[in-house]
C-alpha cells in the first residue's frame, strides 16, 4: 500500500473491500479523482448518458439483489439531475447510495464552481444525506451510507464528497478503515411476546387481511407473503403502486378491503395508497401495524386512534418470519374468506383473453400482454419492468411474474430503460422485459446507447398511441372530452431510434406479428425496442358487485 492515500483512493478501496464493485456513473469535474482511483481496483464503472439513469440503474440493482446499488455523479447540475430519480427509489424502499461530487469546502459560500446546497436538495428524497468533511474518515462515511441504506426500512442515501476531500492525501496509517460491522446494523426482530399478541388478535378476526410493503416486491418478499397465507390461512397482498384500491395488479382489491375486519400492515405505512385507513375499509375495521419506523407507528395511531389494536417497531422481513414461526398451528383463518379474497385478487375478466383491437393497424393492450405472458412463463427467472400509465397498467394487471419491478408508490414514470440495463447487470441469462408507453420511452431513450455500449441486452415493449394517455383520461374524467389539452405526441418510429443507437428494432402493427418480433429481439442479443402501435385505451379497473 502506498505511504499516502487520496480521499478518492479511500472511497474506491472501501467499496472494493465491501464487495460493491458495480458502479453506475456519469463523469464530471468533481469526481474525476474517483475515476482515476478506480483504475487500480476491481470496480466496474458503467457510465450513462444522464445522471438520473445512474440512480435508476442502482435502484434496479438494489431491488433485485437486496444490496445497495451505488451511483456516482458530479456535483452541481449533475447532482440536481440525479436527485429527482431518488424519489422513485424512496417510494419503493430500495437500498441504494448516491455519491455526488461537491464544491471544495474552502469555497463554500463564496460562489464556488457549481456550488449548490446538495445535501438540502437530497434530504427530502432520502433516508439520510450529508457531506463528508474529513479525508481520513471518508471510508467511514461510505460505510455509514451503506449501513443506513440497508437498515430498517431500506431506502436511498446521499453522500456529498467535496473535491478537496477527495484530492487531499493522508498517511496510510492515519486512514480510519471501516470494519465489516460498520456496513450493517442488526435487524430489529419481532419479539416472541409481540408476535404471540398479534397472532392472538388475528385469531379473533373473521376476515383478516395482510398488506405488505413495497420492500416485499421481490421474489423473496412474494414468497414470504405466500408462506404467511399458507401458514395462517389469511389472505395477503402487496401494496406497491400509487393507484390505491384501483391497483391493476390486485384485481378486485377494493372489495377485499371493504369486507376486512382486521388489517395487518406488514411494514406498510398507512398512507394515501390505503386511503389513510378510511373507506373502503369499514369504520370498525381494526389495524395492526408493524413498521421499522416508530414515527410511522405514531402516525398510524393518529389516523386510527383506538382502531389501531396493536403497533410494534420491527423490520419487515424478520417480522413476517416471526409470525410464520409463532403462528403455525395457532391461527387457522376462515378458509371460505381466504378463498374468496384470493379469488378477488386473482380476478381478471375472462373476456380479456379474447380482446382484440377494433382499429386496423393497432393492437389492444391485452393482445400485447397475453402474448408476452407466454415468454415470462417459459423463463421463471425473467425480469419484468412495468413503467408508465395506462398501457403499463394493462401489463401489471395481466402479466404474472415474481421478479417484477414497477415505477411504484412515487407515481413517477420514465425509469424503465435504465432499470432494464441495471437489471441485466444482475440477471445475466434470463430475459429482461420492460413495458412502457411512448411517453415514458422518451425520458431516457438515449440510454439505449448505454446498454449497447455496455452489452446489456433487454427487450423494451413500447405501446405507441401517440398520446400522454394517463393525463388524457384524467382530463376527460375531470373536465370533459372537449377540454383535453397538451396530451398529443407523434406516432414516432421508436424502433428506428433503437437501430440508430446500435440496438435492434421491430415495428408491430398486427397481433400475429408480435411473437415473431419478440423471438427476433431475443435472438439479436442486443438491447431491442418493439414498437407496438396500440389503441388508446384507459387502464383497467376491476370491481365486483
Amino acid at each position: 500500500m502506498p505511504s499516502t492515500l487520496r480521499g478518492a483512493d479511500i472511497v474506491v478501496r472501501t467499496l472494493e473491500r465491501a464487495g460493491h464493485t458495480d458502479i453506475f456513473t456519469l463523469s464530471g469535474n468533481h469526481i474525476m479523482s474517483l475515476f482515476d482511483a478506480a483504475i487500480e481496483t476491481k470496480l466496474t464503472l458503467m457510465h450513462v448518458r444522464h445522471e438520473a439513469a445512474t440512480v435508476h440503474m442502482a435502484d434496479a440493482y438494489g431491488r433485485l439483489t437486496g444490496r445497495p446499488g451505488i451511483a456516482w455523479v458530479t456535483g452541481g447540475p449533475g447532482h440536481a439531475n440525479a436527485v429527482g430519480a431518488l424519489f422513485t427509489a424512496l417510494g419503493q424502499e430500495t437500498p441504494m447510495v448516491l455519491i455526488s461530487g461537491h464544491t471544495e469546502t474552502d469555497q463554500l459560500g463564496r460562489g464556488g464552481f457549481q456550488e449548490l446546497r446538495q445535501v438540502d436538495m437530497a434530504a427530502p428524497v432520502t433516508k439520510a444525506a450529508w457531506m463528508a468533511t474529513d479525508t481520513a474518515r471518508v471510508g467511514m462515511d461510505v460505510a455509514k451510507a451503506i449501513r443506513i441504506a440497508t437498515s430498517g426500512r431500506p431506502g436511498p442515501v446521499h453522500l456529498s464528497l467535496p473535491s478537496d476531500i477527495l484530492d487531499a492525501t493522508v498517511p496510510a496509517d492515519a486512514v480510519v478503515w471501516p470494519t465489516e460491522a460498520d456496513f450493517t446494523d442488526p435487524s430489529i426482530p419481532l419479539a416472541d411476546p409481540a408476535a404471540d399478541a398479534i397472532i392472538a388478535l388475528l385469531a379473533t378476526a373473521k376476515r383478516p387481511l395482510v398488506i405488505g410493503a413495497p420492500v416485499l416486491a421481490t421474489r423473496r418478499g412474494r414468497d414470504l407473503l405466500r408462506r404467511i397465507e399458507q401458514t395462517l390461512t389469511i389472505p395477503a397482498c402487496l401494496s406497491e403502486g400509487p393507484r390505491s384500491f384501483n391497483d391493476a395488479s390486485l384485481g378486485a382489491y377494493a372489495d377485499v378491503a371493504r369486507r376486512a375486519d382486521m388489517v395487518l400492515l406488514l411494514g406498510k405505512p398507512l398512507d394515501f395508497t390505503l386511503k389513510f385507513g378510511g373507506a373502503p375499509f369499514a369504520a370498525d375495521c381494526r389495524f395492526i401495524a408493524l413498521d421499522p419506523d416508530g414515527a410511522l407507528l405514531d402516525r398510524a395511531a393518529r389516523f386510527k386512534g383506538p382502531m389501531l389494536a396493536f403497533g410494534c417497531v420491527a423490520d419487515t422481513y424478520p417480522a413476517g418470519e416471526a409470525l410464520i414461526a409463532r403462528g403455525a398451528c395457532k391461527v387457522s383463518g376462515d378458509s371460505a374468506w381466504f378463498a374468496d379474497a384470493r379469488a378477488c385478487f386473482d380476478d381478471r375478466p375472462a373476456a380479456w383473453k379474447d380482446l382484440v383491437s377494433k382499429t386496423p393497424g393497432k393492437l389492444h393492450p391485452a393482445e400485447v400482454f397475453n402474448t408476452l405472458q407466454t415468454y415470462l412463463s417459459r423463463q421463471p427467472d425473467s425480469v419484468l419492468i412495468c413503467d408508465g400509465g395506462e398501457f403499463a397498467q394493462w401489463g401489471q394487471s395481466i402479466l404474472r411474474n415474481d421478479r417484477r419491478m414497477i415505477n411504484g408508490v412515487a407515481g413517477s414514470i420514465g425509469s424503465s430503460l435504465p432499470m432494464a440495463a441495471g437489471a441485466r447487470v444482475v440477471e445475466q441469462t434470463a430475459p429482461v422485459f420492460a413495458v412502457m408507453g411512448d411517453g415514458t420511452f422518451g425520458f431516457h431513450m438515449s440510454e439505449i446507447e448505454t446498454a449497447v455500449r455496455l452489452n446489456l441486452p433487454y427487450i423494451a415493449v413500447v405501446g405507441t398511441d401517440a398520446r400522454w394517455n394517463a393525463e388524457y383520461n384524467l382530463q376527460v374524467r375531470d373536465y370533459g372530452p372537449n377540454r383535453t389539452h397538451g396530451c398529443e405526441l407523434n406516432p414516432t418510429r421508436y424502433d428506428l431510434v433503437a437501430t440508430a443507437l446500435g440496438g435492434h428494432g421491430e415495428l408491430v402493427e398486427n397481433a400475429g406479428d408480435l411473437a415473431g418480433a419478440i423471438d427476433r429481439s431475443l435472438a439479436s442479443g442486443k438491447p431491442a425496442v418493439i414498437n407496438v402501435m396500440i389503441e388508446s385505451i384507459p387502464s383497467p379497473v376491476i370491481k365486483r358487485g
